[in-house]
Order: structure tokens, then C-alpha cells, then sequence
């Protein structure tokens, strides 16, 4: 038998409600925005990320790994995006099974008009509804969750978890 479940007190339930319905508000908005643009929140994000990164080209392993995305929900999003001429897919040249993700040109150029509506939208959905200090705890506290997560290898891929009974095949 598993170890005691210690249960959320009142006050951590209603932070822990709290959180997830403001993350997936800000979310929602976020997205809303860009979709005004004829853009989504994960489509952008890929383009932004190729934007900062060396020769605007990544490895959609690592893309994916950055974005907290699975790799098939990358290359559904970087299929869209190819088709509509913002990024290119072509064999990593060290190894054969690898995709490189390159930003073309057009890509840059979307990226950039897009960054202005999304900087606003973050401005108005997060960042000017919070205190300063507010806003500095939340990065911190996010930071913390990051590391702690990233640094736990007790952490299940959900691939290795065994089937929940409970749910339907």
C-alpha cells in the first residue's frame, strides 16, 4: 500500500483552484488574442522560440523539450506552420533521425508583427493586473516548480505509468 495521502488544507485547495483557473484564463487570452491574427498560442511559441535561437533553427526534439510539448504535438504544429511558409523541416546533418525546424524569412516577418499583439496581451492578461512585487513572486515561485521539476527523477514519464483500471480503454 502507498504511502498516506496528505490532503490539501482549505487555504492550499483554494490557492491550488485559484492557480489552475488563472493559468487557464491567462491561457485562453493569450491565445484569444493571436487567433484574432490568425495565429495560436503553441504555433507562436514555436516561432518565437526558432526566433531566439542560434541561425533561427532548432532540433524539434529539442524544440519540444523547451516548449513542454510532446514531439508529436510539435510536428502536427510545425506542419501547420510549414504550410503556411513560416518555417521549414529538413534531416538534422549530424544524425539521420533528427528534424531541424529553420524560421524562414516569412517566418521572421510574422514573428515580428506578431510579437507587439503578444507583448500587449501578456501586459493586459498578466503582468498589469499584479503588483510589481507580485509579478517578481510569481516568477520566482514558477522558477521553483521548474527546477524542482526538472531536477526530480522520480518523476514519471507518463508513457511508463501503469493503466489507470478506472478509466476506459
Amino acid at each position: 500500500m502507498g504511502a498516506e495521502v496528505r490532503w490539501l488544507t482549505a487555504e492550499e485547495q483554494a490557492a491550488w483552484r485559484a492557480y489552475l483557473r488563472g493559468t487557464r484564463e491567462v491561457d485562453v487570452a493569450l491565445d484569444r488574442d493571436l487567433q484574432c491574427h490568425g495565429v495560436s498560442l503553441s504555433e507562436y511559441e514555436l516561432l518565437s522560440m526558432l526566433s531566439e535561437s542560434d541561425g533561427h533553427r532548432m532540433r524539434m526534439s529539442a524544440l519540444a523539450d523547451l516548449v513542454v510539448q510532446s514531439r508529436s504535438r510539435v510536428t502536427h504544429t510545425a506542419a501547420r506552420l510549414e504550410r503556411r511558409g513560416l518555417v521549414t523541416r529538413s534531416p538534422a546533418p549530424d544524425d539521420g533521425r533528427g528534424v531541424l525546424l529553420r524560421l524562414t524569412d516569412a517566418g521572421r516577418t510574422t514573428i515580428e508583427d506578431l510579437a507587439r499583439t503578444h507583448v500587449a496581451s501578456v501586459r493586459r492578461h498578466l503582468v498589469d493586473v499584479l503588483t510589481p512585487e507580485q509579478f517578481t513572486a510569481l516568477g520566482d515561485a514558477m522558477s521553483a516548480v521548474r527546477d524542482a521539476y526538472r531536477d526530480d527523477p522520480t518523476t514519471p514519464d507518463p508513457a511508463s505509468c501503469p493503466p489507470d483500471p478506472t478509466m476506459e480503454p
